[in-house]
């Protein structure tokens, strides 16, 4: 059976969402960050030699990184669903989200929360334009698609979910300023999938979807 390790308030939560999308059998285990600093716990950072979320196993494979597992989970038991064809006028955007998620968009977030506990006052300013352009373009693609991987949800969305919604509970960044990525996230939350995800993986705790 696959199991799906999720560490709470983290990037582990797309795994389960994916899993809720295709309807899966999964065992989901549960994992709380440490008091003191925050981090994962030992047992989970015990799972891959890594120690960061998110992790699964599958009939004896455990495999790391969130583009390997959703790559993965959809190879395996997606039967087609969530990515779009090849002769699709969709799948380069939906190739370019998907990766632009933790390449670019994700970076962005950790080189900031690196220069604010290296004790900088502001963003430099590399990260300051990298950051404030990775948003505008967010707001512009909503603008064009109802949504990142085109027409319909694709794993593009799920991969760039977390840093729109969960990852935003660590700076406290507000988005009255982008319409369209508000509309964008009603629909998300309006999902039943997307709802029981949340419901699971993060029980007590809203989605933070504003």
């Amino acid at each position: 059976m696959l199991t799906v390790h999720h560490l709470r308030i983290s990037q582990s939560e797309r795994i389960v969402w994916l899993c809720e999308e295709l309807g899966l059998d999964y065992e989901l285990k549960l994992y709380s960050r440490r008091e003191d600093n925050r981090l994962a716990p030992d047992e989970y950072k015990a799972l891959h030699p890594m120690g960061i979320a998110p992790v699964i196993e599958d009939d004896g494979l455990v495999l790391g990184e969130s583009g390997a597992i959703i790559e993965y989970i959809v190879a395996k038991y997606g039967d087609g669903r969530l990515v779009p064809s090849i002769d699709s006028p969709d799948f380069a955007d939906h190739l370019f989200w998907f990766h632009f998620a933790n390449g670019t968009f994700m970076t962005n977030g950790m080189m900031a929360i690196a220069a604010m506990q290296a004790g900088a006052s502001e963003l430099p300013p590399f990260v300051a334009d990298r950051t404030a352009k990775a948003w505008a373009m967010v707001e512009q693609r909503l603008g064009e698609a109802p949504y990142f991987g085109g027409a319909e949800l694709t794993t593009a969305d799920i991969m760039m979910g977390f840093q729109l919604t969960t990852s935003r509970a660590f700076n406290d960044m507000t988005i009255g300023h982008l319409p369209n990525l508000q509309a964008y996230l009603k629909r998300i939350g309006e999902r039943p999938a997307y709802q029981r995800a949340m419901a699971k993986a993060e029980p007590g705790m809203p989605p933070k979807l504003d």
